[in-house]
């Protein structure tokens, strides 16, 4: 990961609406969750969680999808990954496991939507 993309995904992540939904995400795994239930979940009125929705697509830490007639979305883990040993790489004079981010799995060791998210999911404009 780059600059430029860590600080897009920071910038995503700099809302509270926009972290809540992040969190729920994460916690819904790879299935991710229609865009309604998000905003009902979350309290927050669907044309505004819609916007914020699309500023986290739009960093690339989730993607969208079409089933039926909602719109679907899940967090992108090898992206969330990523920006996680981006943050970490030089931490304790390259020795991360000080500070406790060592054990973070790599996305080489799989990531739950590596591979499989793009052959069954067709991501929406």
């Amino acid at each position: 990961m780059d600059d430029h993309r860590a600080v897009s995904a920071l910038a995503a992540l700099a809302h509270a609406d926009r972290l809540r939904a992040f969190r729920l995400l994460v916690k819904a795994g790879p299935n991710g969750l229609p865009s309604g239930e998000i905003a009902e979940r979350l309290s927050i009125m669907p044309t505004r969680m819609s916007f914020h929705l699309a500023g986290l697509d739009r960093s690339g830490l989730v993607h969208s999808w079409r089933d039926g007639r909602q719109v679907r979305y899940a967090v992108r883990f090898e992206a969330m990954r990523a920006l996680l040993a981006f943050l970490a790489e030089d931490c304790c004079d390259g020795h991360p496991e000080i500070c406790g981010v060592g054990a973070l799995p790599s996305c080489d060791e799989g990531c739950p939507d590596a591979g499989k998210t793009a052959k069954r999911r067709q991501t929406v404009s």
